[in-house]
């Protein structure tokens, strides 16, 4: 534990702490901006097992804040569980890294095994955040939410039984047109770097055992106007919650909807029913004379058709980019990849 040693030092947290560390299991869903942040902080301060889910590629216009990532990474169209890991795997070899390029939803709640210590939010949606929240809830595990967009950016520890979830202060997602994205809002790395300090903060508190330390409460920042504070201090869990008090955990019991526009892109993911396995190499073979720039990788088959570009997962999960209408996202995918 040499290398923990300046951690060490610091007596909250001790050997004692130190070896909780080593000994988690820490869930994180969105190796993106906040999640790249956070999976660096947390393979350097000795985490045993940190599973990566992230549905996405490594793009240029990740690069200015998704610090796990480079140039190489973009070029390759590398998806980002697989990216961060790789290079995550270079910084502390001791780290159990397991990257899963998937979207994460209720169906592959089943293949996490054991479930984690903790969950980390690194998402940029609210369905994954509600059902991360539900998920958590009904496990009885706690878990960090975190949001940025613009200037501004947000996070909360959630304790179940002890402090306010998701739910309990959103009951419902609020509109698009209110929060913004990163492509209508812009978004700049210090606040980034902000919300996912105080994310990784409460985490070591949580897994070295100090949770009486946790902040209870909503951290708020806005690095360009230079407002920090905290909101809700002290406040409890509602008593009409679905989530907290009813137990109903709302979105353990949706379907996953097939398409999805994401958020901020000129771009739609598609899914195929569960178990729906695609040969990659085949439909590449089938494609050949069909469409452009046919590529196929360790993870992907890429290509080009009618004005758009399409990845393609071993799942059959699909991002087809260059349209936010849904409806012609299924069209194309329905013609070119049949899933």
């Amino acid at each position: 534990m040499d290398r923990y040693r300046k951690q060490i030092r610091f007596a909250p947290l001790g050997k004692a702490g130190q070896r909780r560390l080593r000994e988690a299991r820490v869930l994180l869903v969105g190796v993106g901006a906040l999640g790249s942040h956070i999976a660096s902080s947390l393979v350097r301060a000795g985490v045993g097992q940190l599973r990566l889910v992230d549905r996405d590629i490594v793009e240029l216009e990740n690069l200015h804040r998704q610090v796990l990532y480079d140039e190489t990474d973009a070029a390759a169209a590398r998806p980002k569980a697989v990216a961060a890991a790789r290079r995550l795997a270079r910084i502390n070899a001791e780290c159990e890294l397991i990257p899963m390029v998937e979207d994460f939803d209720r169906w592959n709640l089943r293949n996490l095994g054991e479930p984690p210590h903790l969950i980390l939010d690194g998402t940029d949606n609210f369905a994954t955040r509600y059902l991360l929240n539900d998920y958590a809830l009904s496990v009885g595990i706690p878990w960090i939410y975190g949001g940025a967009v613009g200037s501004v950016g947000r996070a909360m520890a959630i304790l179940p039984g002890k402090t306010p979830c998701l739910r309990c202060i959103l009951p419902s997602a609020p509109p698009g047109g209110e929060v913004g994205n990163c492509e209508t809002e812009g978004i700049l790395e210090p606040v980034i770097a902000q919300v996912s300090a105080f994310q990784t903060s409460q985490a070591v508190k949580i897994l070295s055992g100090n949770q009486d330390q946790v902040v209870r409460g909503v951290f708020r920042v806005d690095v360009w106007q230079n407002d920090y504070g905290i909101q809700l201090r002290d406040c409890r869990p509602r008593a009409d919650c679905a989530s907290c008090a009813l137990g109903e955990y709302p979105a353990l019991q949706e379907s996953p909807t097939r398409s999805l526009g994401l958020c901020g892109r000129d771009a739609v993911q598609i899914k195929p029913p569960e178990g729906t396995r695609i040969d990659l190499r085949k439909l590449a073979g089938k494609l050949e004379n069909a469409v452009e720039d046919l590529e196929l990788r360790e993870h992907l088959l890429r290509f080009r058709a009618e004005q758009c570009r399409f990845h393609v997962f071993p799942g059959g999960r699909t991002l087809v980019l260059g349209t936010s209408e849904e409806s012609r996202a299924r069209s194309l995918y329905d013609r070119y990849v049949g899933a």
